[in-house]
């Protein structure tokens, strides 16, 4: 059981708990024996991205690493999206994500300054619904009802992600906040499907290349690639994320709880770290708005 406890000069202020699972055991390390099943939100991109390399989908390193993330809405974003647009003659109006601000506090703030409103493009999961849009134009399937569950896209992606991360059963399917069907599994088959990504080169390595694309400003996932040299991370919303280690074909994945973001940081900075995957360093003191080290957060597995 994952604990992540801000101790404020002795006393416990918050409490964090959460799961971690490793798809293959390492001496030494005790992750949880933990079966439930979670949705798998945004931790689905890459897998979801892998029907674009089956499918033989024309793509350059960076528009598949926009598709198989969850960007922050910035410039540097918009413009490979519009790209994409652009390559498959398709219009920003097909897509059925829905629009948002950015996640990116600074575009926000330059959004607001220039007078600009967002778009279906400042959607985090933009790159990925463009993708779902060349998969139909590809396939001749009607692109107008693509997220419907009972779509022969959605159908093709439930298989897809099955296969990959070893789901032999039913588990519970809902609406992702973007509008398509989500699946859900136990932790450990998420983590065995991000090793089965080793079978897509083209995807981690395009996401290697570009990890902003990938993500962008305060992404936790852009951080821990940036940040180590074999791995690569994936977020998902209600405190999620999948971590692959490349090199040693093994992966974790962690579930926070009370989907604190913050909290998950902390946790997955010091996994990684305790595992000799990486050494992020990453200040867990708490301070006072003057400076004052008032007490840490400890992350306890």
């Amino acid at each position: 059981m994952l604990k992540i406890e801000y101790n404020r000069d002795g006393l416990t202020e918050e409490l964090h708990t959460g799961v971690w699972v490793l798809a293959k055991p390492i001496r030494g390390f005790n992750s949880d024996n933990d079966e439930t099943p979670y949705h798998l939100r945004s931790c689905a991109k890459p897998l979801q991205a892998t029907l674009l390399i089956d499918n033989k989908i024309d793509m350059t390193p960076e528009e598949l690493a926009l598709c198989c993330g969850s960007h922050a809405g910035e410039d540097c974003h918009i413009k490979v999206a519009t790209k994409l647009l652009k390559k498959f003659k398709l219009n920003e109006k097909m897509l059925k994500c829905g629009i948002h601000a950015p996640l990116s506090k600074g575009m926000q703030n330059i959004m607001i300054i220039r007078g600009d409103a967002p778009n279906q493009l400042h959607n985090n999961c933009s790159g990925k619904h463009i993708a779902f849009l060349t998969l139909c134009q590809k396939n001749g399937w009607d692109m107008e009802s693509y997220e419907e569950p009972t779509h022969p896209l959605q159908l093709a992606v439930k298989e897809k992600i099955n296969k990959l991360c070893n789901v032999t059963k039913d588990y519970p399917i809902t609406t992702d906040g973007c509008g398509v069907p989500i699946f859900s599994m136990p932790l450990k088959n998420m983590a065995e499907g991000f090793i089965n990504l080793l079978n897509y080169p083209q995807i981690l390595n395009a996401i290697k290349a570009n990890p902003y694309i990938f993500g962008g400003e305060g992404r936790t996932d852009t951080e821990i690639i940036q940040k180590t040299e074999n791995l690569i991370a994936k977020v998902g919303a209600g405190g999620l994320c999948v971590v692959l280690n490349v090199k040693e074909m093994n992966a974790f994945a962690v579930k926070i709880h009370d989907a604190s973001t913050e909290a998950r940081r902390f946790a997955l900075f010091e996994i990684i770290n305790r595992l000799g995957w990486g050494e992020i360093k990453y200040d867990n003191r708490i301070k006072t708005i003057a400076g004052k080290t008032v007490g840490q957060v400890i992350v306890s597995l």
